[in-house]
């Protein structure tokens, strides 16, 4: 996890270990869960603030990480979840008025203000809060630079403007907003956001001896180094208790190849696509641009989902969990619209609670594993899935050089691009669009910086053989699964 602050991510993670490991015991009961949080915070000091409010921390971040919201909340489907008891130190005043103010005689800012929001305090000029409009006039006509913008980071963070705070200054998340990507979880300096994490219900579902199979997304390889291959991956969670794993990238041939058949019948009647695989992305064009998701969005599944029913095609019962960067794919797997999905979603970071509940670490193996492509495993980078598509399309022998591609990388590039394929004045021909920068590798629960997993991801990619996508799929049961998101038939697509 790469954060500014790992005191906070260390504290979070602690109580996602701790829980892992009363559910491996069976002990995960209310009286247990009491202890828990006696346990984190034994006092009587407390080290941060007050002892009570650090205890009811933990029991919201217990809720959470049984997947369920805080207790003072009312119970919600969104993944992205608010704790009060840890967010009310920020400032509620967007607009504040500094030590530098010099009470100067000509009060421009008093002047400038159009809603009566400025006045003159004891020894400074005074903002009230309930009067501001948060317009900025203020700050542009004073002389001396004294009032600057507190914008809080969580929604400076947000790309989608979902986040408001309420009369006393807690963070509100307006779900019909919030595409679920995440970012503001770890924009927030006091931990006051988190996400619903599910490693309970996998424990039990390990417990239980169902065929509980990992999916690791293409990002994987270089998050905990060059010297951690997927293999190596793969061996820590057969440890853990997971049947098998199968790497995402085999999923981003798989959609590729699907999606290039798209790209070629929209490019010969004209129409502009976006790409399916970003599950914020997909979630910002349902929820703001309706029209666009409707009759620009590709219809193909994304990876981790192609991959999912894979598994449950060959292997029917068994319970699907994919492991990556990505907040927002928690919510796709949620989505009871796109069926026979990843039953479960986890990020590295709760990886590595739930191997350290159970007291195992990744070593380097011997062993070879490679089911994807260099393409499919280059998904998780801007421009990956782009990449891919055009590969395949040249694998069926078309002629790609005069498409134009549109490779976006963060909320602001997306809806920018979206905006304007709404508005009829984009000049590519297809969109693929990444809400977190630099794509899947940028993503908010990313293990390491991007320098660095980019540099252990070249070492380890440049070590992957050189099979072609289309004829890599020929050895894995296309007929016997949709690869469409309304389920449609896709077999013999790609003959």
């Amino acid at each position: 996890m790469v954060t500014n602050d790992k005191g906070i991510v260390s504290f979070k993670h602690k109580i996602m270990e701790e829980v892992c490991r009363l559910a491996w015991q069976g002990k995960l009961n209310d009286d247990e869960k009491e202890k828990l949080v006696y346990d984190m915070v034994p006092g009587p000091k407390s080290q941060y603030c007050c002892v009570y409010k650090e205890r009811e921390i933990v029991k919201q971040r217990i809720h959470l990480a049984c997947a369920e919201c805080p207790s003072d909340k009312p119970a919600t489907d969104g993944i992205v979840q608010v704790i009060n008891a840890a967010c009310d130190d920020c400032p509620i005043s967007a607009f504040s008025v500094t030590d530098s103010c010099r009470f100067c005689m000509g009060r421009p800012c008093q002047n400038s203000c159009r809603f009566n929001a400025i006045s003159p305090g004891d020894v400074r000029m005074h903002i009230d809060s309930a009067k501001c409009k948060e317009c900025g006039m203020c700050a542009k006509a004073c002389p001396y630079g004294a009032i600057v913008h507190l914008e809080r980071p969580c929604k400076k963070a947000c790309p989608v403007g979902a986040i408001t705070y309420d009369e006393y200054g807690f963070c509100r998340i307006n779900e019909e907003k919030c595409v679920q990507c995440g970012h503001c979880i770890h924009s927030c300096p006091f931990g006051a956001i988190g996400s619903k994490t599910y490693l309970v219900h996998i424990i039990n579902d390990i417990l239980a001896d169902k065929e509980v199979i990992a999916m690791c997304a293409p990002a994987t390889e270089g998050q905990f180094g060059e010297n951690i291959t997927m293999a190596s991956v793969r061996a820590v969670l057969k440890k853990l208790g997971f049947s098998d794993m199968v790497e995402v990238g085999l999923g981003g041939d798989m959609t590729a190849a699907y999606e290039s058949l798209e790209w070629s019948e929209a490019r010969k009647e004209g129409r502009k696509m976006t790409t399916s695989c970003c599950p914020a992305f997909i979630n910002l064009l349902r929820q703001h641009y309706p029209e666009v998701f409707k009759n620009n969005m590709s219809n193909t599944v994304s990876p981790m989902c192609a991959i999912s029913r894979y598994l449950k095609a060959t292997h029917p019962g068994c319970v699907t969990v994919f492991i990556g960067p990505c907040i927002a794919k928690k919510s796709e797997s949620n989505d009871p619209t796109i069926p026979d999905n990843a039953d479960y979603a986890v990020t590295y970071g709760e990886l590595s609670a739930l191997m350290r509940s159970r007291d195992v670490s990744f070593e380097g193996v011997t062993d070879e594993y490679q089911e994807a492509s260099v393409w499919g495993k280059r998904f998780a980078a801007s421009g990956g899935v782009a990449n891919a598509v055009l590969e395949c399309m040249q694998e069926r022998g078309e002629d790609v050089s005069d498409i134009k591609l549109l490779k976006c990388a963060g909320g602001t590039e997306c809806k920018k691009a979206v905006m304007q394929l709404k508005l009829g004045m984009l000049q590519e021909d297809f969109i693929e669009g990444m809400v977190c920068s630099g794509g899947c590798v940028g993503g908010p629960s990313k293990h390491k910086t991007e320098t660095e997993i980019q540099r252990a991801r070249e070492a380890l990619l440049s070590k992957a053989d050189g099979r072609k996508v289309l004829e890599n799929l020929k050895n894995y049961p296309m007929e016997k699964f949709s690869m469409f998101r309304d389920g449609s038939p896709s077999a013999g697509k790609l003959k």
